[in-house]
């Protein structure tokens, strides 16, 4: 579409119908064209043959991928007031009434609606529902949202919150985008009433607002809500009882440096769901602070556990630790003769990064080098140049041509540069 764009097509052609092209791409839910006609010209305010819009058919739509893309920058600035409110009403009715029973109504079928759920963007799902001869997407509480915030209309927390919940999945699209406006509105009074669910007795709840909190430090690292983040996740980790919770708030608690990390992390590290023992690792690990005996022992423990990924978490912090080196070469050692255990490349990955360079290690991976996954053969490689094993360039050979995006794999620059530093011994 832009290749016929940037010579000069217009991006208000019409087609057999008589309907601009920017409404077969919002027919066809395919959000890149529509964003490449907006971007070239097209206009969405075109009044139809029916009295719609493209706009409008996109909120009708009930995609908020393609609605994003037809929207366009900035709609304040080209949409008169009443036009504003008839397309948040459009949005609100779908959204209240439900697509399904809003369908039922303009097709007059009485029978039950086909839903599937379908990819609505690079990372966010949507339920595409059928009926008779209409299709929508149930995707009009983030078109909602959006259209909201488009137009600076702060609605109450409690209320976006309530959107987003309803189907208890950060993938969906209500979820993401109640999440991502949430973000856009940087005031602490907006902060301040989306953490106070962190106390609501729905976990639905308590996990969005870890998910808010993620992406808010994403997007601010500002020394005081680095801060007031901090305490909160503190205070959070050692009150939650939800286990799926508890584990996603130390997972946000460990991306910062606070005192309390190695208390909370003590204090879990024999807990029954292995999700809060996966993130426990983390808490006896931080960088900014000496790691007491207390914090050893536990990770000695947690490389002994019961579950294969808490074994191999333990193992990748404790990789610097000289007090732990045996202990963690042991641990992957196991880990790699079990490949049903977790994916093989994480431990084999681990093993030749090491620090370890006895033979043992070095025979163990010398051992991958005829494995069916060619990763761990790369792995394996890598560890046995990094160690300058006489078995190198027999592993090189072993790894075989790259493929499936490996060809790009840093661990291939590190082997071209082994075999080049071999091949010209006298280069600086």
């Amino acid at each position: 579409m832009r290749d016929l764009l940037d010579p000069g097509a217009d991006p208000d052609a019409v087609d057999a119908d008589g309907l601009p092209v920017l409404c077969g791409a919002v027919t066809a839910y395919d959000a890149p064209v529509a964003e490449a006609l907006v971007e070239g010209g097209a206009d969405t305010d075109r009044v139809l043959p029916d009295g719609t819009t493209p706009l409008w058919r996109a909120i009708d739509g009930g995609s908020p991928a393609v609605f994003s893309a037809v929207l366009g920058k900035e709609p304040r600035l080209r949409l008169s007031q009443a036009t504003r409110e008839r397309m948040l009403a459009l949005a609100r009715h779908w959204y209240e009434t439900g697509a399904v029973e809003e369908l039922r109504r303009r097709t007059g079928v009485p029978g039950p609606a086909e839903t599937v759920r379908v990819q609505d963007d690079e990372y966010d799902w949507v339920d595409q529902v059928s009926l008779g001869d209409l299709i929508v997407r149930d995707g009009h509480g983030a078109i909602l949202t959006s259209l909201e915030w488009a137009f600076r209309i702060l609605t109450p927390v409690d209320e976006l919150i309530a959107r987003a919940v309803g189907r208890y999945d950060e993938n969906h699209v209500n979820w993401s985008t109640v999440c991502w406006i949430l973000t856009q509105r940087r005031s602490l009074e907006t902060w301040s009433a989306v953490v106070a669910h962190r106390h609501d007795p729905d976990p639905a709840h308590r996990r969005f607002v870890v998910d808010y909190l993620r992406m808010w430090g994403f997007l601010d690292t500002s020394p005081y809500f680095e801060t007031k983040e901090s305490e909160l996740l503190a205070a959070w980790s050692a009150e939650e009882t939800d286990g799926e919770i508890l584990a996603k708030v130390l997972d946000a608690f460990t991306d910062r440096d606070h005192p309390g990390q190695e208390a909370i992390g003590l204090r879990y590290c024999d807990h029954p769901d292995p999700r809060v023992r996966r993130e426990v690792t983390y808490a006896l690990s931080a960088d900014y602070a000496p790691r007491t005996p207390a914090a050893r022992a536990a990770l000695r423990t947690l490389m002994r556990d019961p579950d294969a990924e808490v074994r191999l978490r333990a193992c990748t912090a404790s990789m610097r630790d000289d007090d732990l080196l045996s202990e963690t070469t042991r641990a992957l050692l196991l880990l790699i003769e079990d490949p049903d255990a977790v994916p093989r490349g994480a431990p084999v990955a681990a093993l030749a990064g090491s620090r370890d360079r006895t033979p043992a290690v070095a025979d163990a991976l010398a051992g991958l080098l005829d494995d069916d996954n060619q990763l761990v053969r790369l792995e394996a490689a890598y560890g046995l140049a990094l160690r300058d094993d006489p078995r190198t360039a027999k592993a090189i050979e072993r790894v075989g041509p790259l493929g499936d995006g490996l060809e790009h794999h840093h661990r291939a620059g590190a082997l071209w540069w082994w075999r080049w530093q071999k091949e010209n011994p006298a280069a600086e």
